[in-house]
């Protein structure tokens, strides 16, 4: 009896050790290097912009200002989109959505044939004026909280601006506001002390614009290529002449001249400086390279006045 108790204990004690061991096993299996909290919880969620993000620090032309250069052919296809809820004849009747024949200048969530509207727009008293269409087409939920409209809004600022003049066509004709006065990308605040400009160099600057020669010619009269010739570019119009050369929508909108600044913010990041150009260049990082270069752009029939660059040393 003993010797049996014995073995029952035995093959006992035998099965937890290995449940013991499996277990150890397997929470080293599926734990492999991750003994430590991750450095960020959670995940990210596709099509979801952080708060603070690139969007939310992205800087937006007045609407008066992008109204100037939409396009209601453009805002009329976009506007597809909203068809599902809403009409935009005259006399046609309310959807799920209101119908929206001369709402640009009308009322807030009155009229539009007793269109059942929401307690939250309701509130928002006044009229549709350029700018509040501007704010509700950006994200509907965040101009009236409690809205019954679904839809998530429009990111781009264009694409708002291309509706809203569609809209003012279907009934309202409002004249449009007169553009803004903006400081120019990268200009300083009025009052502000102007920084020092750098003093470049003409002779490096030829050697660092070197690189810009597979795309560029900078000899009088020379031959536009992948981009426009730079002679004299320095002080001129921004984005016109050049031989006819087609520069981008997004550089001409641009308005002014090539002086110092700009240029240095150009070569800084062309991208930055005109979202949608078309100049592949990532930009010079030197504040000195920079400078250098617009040195030399304009020794080659420039119109800037700009610092001496200093004497070199004497040899010892």
């Amino acid at each position: 009896m003993d010797d049996r108790f014995n073995t029952i204990a035995g093959w006992t004690l035998f099965g937890g050790i290995v449940a013991l061991g499996l277990s150890t096993l397997s929470a080293h299996y599926f734990l492999a290097d991750k003994h430590e909290r991750p450095e960020k919880m959670g995940y990210a969620i596709a099509g979801v912009e952080p708060e603070g993000g690139a969007a939310a620090a992205a800087v937006v032309e007045p609407i008066a200002n992008r109204l100037a250069k939409a396009d209601a052919a453009k805002g009329e296809a976009i506007f597809a989109k909203c068809k599902a809820c809403h009409t935009i004849d005259q006399g046609a009747a309310n959807g799920i959505g209101p119908n929206l024949w001369g709402v640009v200048g009308d009322a807030r969530a009155e009229g539009r044939g007793g269109y059942a509207f929401s307690d939250s727009l309701k509130s928002k008293t006044g009229k549709w004026d350029f700018a509040s269409l501007d704010e509700w087409l950006t994200n509907p939920k965040k101009f009236a909280d409690g809205t019954k409209m679904s839809f998530a809004g429009l990111s781009d600022p264009m694409d708002r601006a291309n509706v809203i003049l569609y809209l003012n066509s279907k009934g309202s004709n409002l004249p449009l506001p007169a553009p803004e006065a903006v400081p120019a990308a990268g200009a300083a605040p009025a009052g502000a002390a102007a920084p020092v400009a750098m003093v470049g160099d003409a002779a490096k600057g030829e050697k660092v614009f070197a690189k810009c020669m597979a795309c560029h010619t900078i000899e009088q009269g020379g031959a536009n290529g992948i981009g426009p010739n730079l002679y004299g570019v320095a002080g001129d119009a921004i984005a016109e002449g050049r031989g006819g050369y087609a520069f981008s929508d997004a550089l001409k909108a641009h308005k002014g001249v090539w002086d110092q600044a700009t240029l240095d913010q150009w070569l800084s990041g062309p991208a930055k400086f005109a979202q949608g150009t078309k100049m592949t260049f990532a930009g010079l990082t030197s504040a000195q390279d920079r400078a250098d270069v617009i040195a030399y752009l304009n020794s080659k029939g420039g119109k800037l006045t700009l610092g001496a660059a200093p004497a070199a040393a004497p040899a010892k």
